[in-house]
């Protein structure tokens, strides 16, 4: 299946199959790739939880909004954090950047202001996630991304210390009632001439 196929077959699953688990060698694939996905320079500003235990995935569900009943059921929710200790991060990370990824960052980033810096480390967890939806259904597993969590709550549930829960990923194995999937409701885009311009 080309990469094309694989995007017209991915969907944002509204129900899981509460009984079915990912295989550890899928979910280690996973890891290696959100490990190898870009960032700006380099800059690597994140961290990804991935979570299989279920009290704290049933804990992390309660305080996801309307996403409870998605996560509870999903295999796995992996949680998505960017670095939320600007001097945490140019000790420890920018450190491992080589000169002229530091340069950029000192000259251009730097002399932002704390929230445009967040900001911007923020953009590049975002990169990271298109990269993830991706790789899941090249490995035929179903995915939700949510921006629905509480993200002080999850920060205490899952004891991150300088990283700030942005969104979260439930993923798992489609249940085949749900009535999002492709063959029942299919994808609802905008036409190509509508978004693509071409010079």
């Amino acid at each position: 299946m080309n990469f094309l196929e694989l995007t017209q077959r991915r969907y944002t699953t509204k129900k899981y199959n509460a009984d079915k688990k990912i295989p550890a060698d899928k979910i280690n694939e996973l890891k290696e790739i959100l490990r190898l996905s870009a960032s700006s320079i380099n800059s690597q500003p994140w961290k990804f939880s991935f979570i299989e235990n279920e009290a704290v995935k049933s804990e992390l569900a309660s305080v996801s909004y309307f996403n409870e009943q998605k996560i509870n059921d999903a295999s796995h929710l992996v949680v998505f954090s960017a670095v939320d200790n600007l001097q945490v991060f140019e000790e420890e990370l920018l450190q491992n950047l080589p000169d002229g990824s530091r340069g950029y960052y000192n000259q251009f980033i730097k002399s932002l202001p704390e929230s445009e810096i967040k900001s911007w480390l923020q953009h590049q967890v975002y990169l990271s996630l298109g990269f993830f939806l991706s790789a899941s259904i090249s490995l035929d597993l179903d995915s939700t991304p949510m921006e629905g969590i509480q993200s002080d709550r999850y920060k205490e549930i899952l004891g991150l210390i300088d990283y700030k829960p942005l969104f979260a990923v439930a993923l798992g194995y489609r249940n085949p009632d749900d009535a999002n999937q492709p063959s029942i409701n299919p994808k609802s885009r905008l036409p190509l001439e509508k978004i693509i311009q071409s010079l």
